[in-house]
């Protein structure tokens, strides 16, 4: 086979596997082989990039730095659709329909996605092109950054129009936006008001590969230009046939009714159930089925007259402030957190609500035994909105944020660009100190299992521990004198410590909690400088230099690699055994020596390639298929079921990540 026909068949292969992974949720292969060929195709592709097609599926990962998006018009124009809050306007809007239209009329109900609208064109079953809603005339060419997204075809499949337009709205899922704001109160950033407008930012950012990552999602349900079905609802189904991911009957995401009843039900179900969702709404839209009758309804100058969307009203509640308390986070950052009497909102019981900062507390001008309105933030995250003023207590006195730490005393400080307050007693303040240790021992740094909060809070109590290096010094016989901890719980603890030493050097930088040095971060600087040696003596300007590492991160690691008791603590870690370099010259061993190993899953310890690595260093062979000569199979989460199947029915052993690393320690 040509090169030109591999590329051709490597492209639509993956392609396959991308449909039935996120459109279909029924995946085909798993992430190892999926990564397998998309190398292989990466590798094509840049040896002979005459042959590189345009929506080459190497095109997902995004990465190059986008110009200014161009402004398109609109072939059709992507009109808004008229609102209604009230049930009643839309019987007045049914009503007016049939006064106008003699014969029966089927509607469709379906949800509105609470994203950004957006119209994607395709040309010979190409993505061509895809643009913003804009002002309805025109909008942006963000066809770059739609091309990252998973659930959005690159080519078609099956009986597709030559040209023609689909539109949907592009949303970012609640996990996805949940992920997001962790990292950014991980780095002591302002939090993100809500998925909508965060999905609506990120489909704007200049740097596709940063929107890769964030995970957005689309659901596709209006086509234009093309001749087909006769009707809305039978249009959308055959779209799924071509390869797009659709809302479906089965989901209850859309449905045709004929009464006013049957509409009122949909509402109903929805505004009950849509918590449950993976994603956001805010309301149904109701459209006429038929495309002759929705020609003889036509358009109002702005709004389609066969449509109407129908909004839920955000829930909200009033209820009393009890109190102003503040938490103290392992970086020092105060959080002042609103005590509540507890509400009903949104199908769950309120009593907290964060106040985020002292900005806040002033922009409310929140009072003691205020009664407030709260709202979910995005469905999600409690809110305070407002103050019933009337309630006001005579002689109530506003909230003042504090000025000194609540767990240590130290007086606070705020650098002039930041929002938050700090506490800068690191390595004193008892919540500081416990942070750190337990941030140190979480899965996605050391990966120290069988020691939760309250043994760290145990050992400190004790004088065992002060600082994460302290862990290195326990022993069973200082653990099992404690109270609480048998024998069988001390013996692991003291072998789950020993088997971190394996844990490489980006995960190790990561697990010493330094501000704004989140898992991203710390992959980069131990990429880039090699070893914990060479990023302490790194100047500011070394570290800028560094992908994505900005003058905040850079000032932050200066400071916190200029005490010296963090020096010594480095020092006392690298004595323990742990790993604080990358070589190039790496130390083989034969204790895996003639063994096969298929790898397959997402990995929480080591990243896949770690995983090859070692393999390969310990003597092991790295095999991308299950037969009767693998030995080993190592499995992580989201493995394919088949594959697993596969392994149990030829009897082969299945280990997980941390088994593995014991063969190697």
């Amino acid at each position: 086979m040509d090169i030109k026909s591999q590329i051709e068949r490597l492209s639509q292969e993956l392609s396959a596997h991308n449909h039935a992974y996120y459109v279909l949720n029924k995946p085909t292969i798993s992430d190892f082989e999926f990564d397998q060929l998309l190398k292989t195709l990466e590798k094509l592709e840049q040896e002979h990039p005459e042959y590189a097609l345009e929506n080459s599926p190497t095109k997902r990962v995004g990465g190059d730095i986008t110009k200014n998006f161009e402004t398109v018009v609109h072939q059709y124009p992507m009109l808004s659709l008229a609102n209604t809050y009230s049930k009643e306007e839309l019987i007045d809007w049914v009503n007016r329909i049939k006064k106008t239209i003699e014969h029966e009329i089927t509607y469709v109900c379906e949800l509105k996605y609470d994203g950004v609208a957006i119209g994607i064109q395709y040309k010979n079953g190409q993505l061509f092109r895809a643009v913003t809603r804009g002002d309805g005339t025109k909008g942006e060419n963000v066809t770059q950054n739609v091309r990252t997204i998973r659930t959005i075809p690159l080519q078609l499949t099956g009986d597709f129009p030559l040209d023609f337009e689909i539109r949907g709205e592009i949303f970012l899922p609640v996990k996805s936006f949940e992920k997001i704001n962790a990292l950014r109160a991980e780095k002591g950033e302002e939090l993100y008001a809500n998925p909508r407008n965060t999905a609506a930012g990120t489909l704007k950012l200049q740097n596709s590969k940063i929107v890769a990552e964030r995970g957005l999602d689309c659901f596709l349900y209006g086509i234009y230009g093309t001749e087909g079905k006769d009707n809305h609802f039978d249009t959308v189904a055959s779209a799924a046939n071509w390869g797009f991911k659709i809302p479906k009957p089965d989901d209850h995401f859309i449905k045709k009714v004929k009464t006013i009843d049957e509409m009122m039900a949909f509402i109903n179900y929805w505004d009950i159930n849509r918590q449950q969702l993976p994603f956001e709404i805010d309301g149904i839209v109701f459209k006429v089925n038929d495309f002759d009758t929705q020609k003889m309804l036509g358009f109002t100058a702005k709004n389609p007259r066969w449509a109407i969307s129908y909004k839920f009203k955000a829930e909200q509640a009033e209820t009393r402030l009890e109190a102003v308390t503040y938490q103290v986070g392992r970086t020092g950052a105060i959080t002042p957190v609103a005590n509540l009497t507890p509400v009903l909102l949104a199908g769950t019981t309120v009593k907290r609500a964060s106040l985020h900062n002292a900005d806040q507390i002033e922009k409310l001008d929140l009072h003691e035994r205020d009664s407030v309105y709260i709202e979910k933030g995005g469905e999600i995250i409690p809110k305070i909105v407002g103050i019933n003023l009337a309630l006001r207590p005579e002689n109530s006195q506003p909230i003042t944020f504090i000025t000194h730490c609540p767990d240590c005393g130290t007086a606070l400080i705020r650098k002039e660009e930041e929002a938050q307050h700090y506490c800068p007693n690191e390595t004193g303040c008892p919540t500081q100190i416990l942070g750190k240790i337990e941030h140190f021992i979480s899965r996605k740094a050391m990966n120290i299992d069988g020691i939760g909060p309250e043994t760290i809070a145990l050992f400190y109590q004790k004088g065992l521990i002060q600082k994460p290096a302290d862990l290195y010094d326990l022993s069973f016989d200082k653990i099992i004198e404690l109270d609480r901890i048998a024998d069988k719980s001390a013996n692991n603890i003291i072998q789950n410590i020993h088997k971190s030493k394996a844990i490489p050097f980006a995960k190790v930088l990561f697990s010493l909690g330094i501000r704004y040095v989140g898992e991203t971060v710390s992959k980069k600087l131990a990429n880039h400088f090699k070893s914990i040696d060479r990023l302490m003596s790194a100047s500011f300007e070394d570290l800028i230099a560094v992908d994505e590492i900005g003058d905040r991160i850079a000032e932050s690691l200066i400071s916190y690699f200029h005490s010296e008791e963090n020096k010594l603590q480095i020092e006392k870690l690298k004595i323990a055994g742990l790993s604080f370099e990358i070589t190039d010259n790496v130390e083989t061993t034969d204790k895996l020596d003639g063994k096969s190993f298929v790898i397959s899953g997402v990995f929480t310890l080591f990243s896949r390639e770690e995983l090859k690595v070692l393999i390969e260093t310990n003597g092991g062979k790295n095999t991308s298929s299950i037969s009767k000569k693998t030995d080993f199979l190592v499995a992580g989460d989201k493995m394919g079921p088949s594959k697993l199947e596969k392994a149990k029915n030829l009897g082969i052993q299945i280990i997980t990540e941390q088994e593995f690393a014991e063969m190697i320690a």
